[in-house]
């Protein structure tokens, strides 16, 4: 089926991703969206994404714009670097999908797109772009530098005496998520690096994953492995015997470390979160719409999904400094805020059985197109009971 715009940015079948079709949905978001001093481009390490990025440059610089690379660097670390310099951005991934397919991210100045932007850059495709060909594109190589330093800002040295794997596999942020740890004081062991894309679905961790964590987790002493998916949006955690810990857990635990009076978050994520926050807002699936909920919220707010990406709505205080607000995904801060937690409580296995009792349960069917699960949605109003 062809490529399709949404609630996930663009994405599609590698070789459907043509410089046409990229730069037909590059220059609608230019249209319809604030871009403030130029657009940044960050690209995850598919075989594809390096060509997709500069498609997405070209098209860019064809209609005007200051355009920097940053390069092969998280969803969120390339998010901070833009909004740091008042800029928007696009980045090329796929998330957790397979290699042969992949994606663009849209931000604005401000973070993730809402749902109001995707609606205007639907309706700005098919509009003619002037081309004016910008100047030569900018390389930067301090976006994933300085988003490691914000975690290390706020928490200093609070993870020294734990032994933490990280799961590397082909995970764009495994360099930067080693350094983190490193720096936060943690005995580091890396873990099943790979030469190839590994498509890791945090919200669904293969048995076969699963099995091999547990492993990891007995045979060096851990005390937590830590991962995240291909472009660094989604956290992966295991406590010491290697089982995962699900992610609206661990946002709920984030939120609460930090202090957050109100959480947003969907209605696949568990019931414990309105026993921790003042306010709980509920939302559809989707970081769009979670993004629209904090927006609306009072107070404190934090917003995380059931597959762990976790966003911060305001500058939150770690052990030793502040956090800046992040309106995206990110997976390094439900990963670090819970670990010191579990420094006082025993551990995080220990810190996870204190928590509300929660009632959900989420997997997902792999490779199952829209169309048809939509299809099976409708089916229910019409089927007999």
């Amino acid at each position: 089926m062809p490529p399709k715009f949404g609630t996930s940015g663009l994405r599609g079948l590698v070789s459907e991703l043509t410089p046409d079709l990229v730069g037909a949905h590059v220059q609608a978001f230019i249209r319809a969206c604030p871009v403030g001093t130029g657009l940044f481009v960050g690209r995850d390490l598919r075989p594809s994404s390096p060509v997709i990025a500069g498609m997405v440059a070209d098209a860019a610089r064809a209609a005007g714009l200051v355009v920097t690379d940053c390069g092969d660097v998280p969803t969120p670390a390339l998010a901070l670097a833009a909004m740091e310099a008042g800029a928007a951005a696009v980045m090329i991934t796929g998330s957790h999908i397979p290699a042969d397919r992949n994606g663009l991210k849209f931000y604005t100045p401000a973070g993730e797109i809402t749902k109001d932007h995707e609606a205007a850059i639907l309706a700005a495709l098919g509009g003619k772009t002037e081309t004016i060909s910008g100047p030569e594109v900018i390389q930067n190589t301090t976006a994933g530098v300085t988003y490691v330093a914000s975690f290390v800002a706020a928490y200093g040295t609070a993870l020294t005496g734990l032994r933490i794997g990280v799961y590397s596999h082909s995970a764009v942020g495994r360099d930067l998520l080693l350094d983190v740890f490193a720096q936060l004081g943690a005995d580091v062991v890396e873990l099943g690096r790979s030469a190839t894309f590994i498509p890791v679905d945090t919200e669904a961790v293969d048995p076969a994953i699963r099995a091999q964590l547990k492993d990891w987790a007995k045979v060096h002493g851990l005390d937590a492995i830590v991962s995240t998916d291909g472009d660094g949006d989604r956290p992966l955690m295991t406590d010491a015997t290697g089982t995962v810990i699900v992610g609206d857990v661990l946002g709920q635990i984030t939120g609460a470390a930090l202090n957050a009076t109100t959480a947003v978050t969907p209605v696949s994520s568990n019931t414990g979160a309105e026993e921790k926050f003042d306010t709980v807002i509920r939302t559809r699936i989707g970081s769009p719409y979670v993004i629209a909920g904090m927006e609306a919220a009072n107070g404190d707010v934090v917003g995380y999904e059931a597959n762990g990406g976790f966003l911060l709505g305001f500058a939150a205080s770690g052990p030793v400094g502040v956090l800046p607000p992040l309106m995206t995904r990110d997976a390094v801060l439900p990963l670090v805020a819970p670990l010191a937690q579990a420094r006082r409580a025993g551990g995080l296995a220990a810190l996870v059985s204190a928590e509300p009792a929660w009632f959900t349960a989420a997997d997902r069917l792999q490779e199952v197109p829209t169309e048809v699960s939509k299809a099976l949605v409708a089916s229910f109003d019409t089927d007999a009971v």
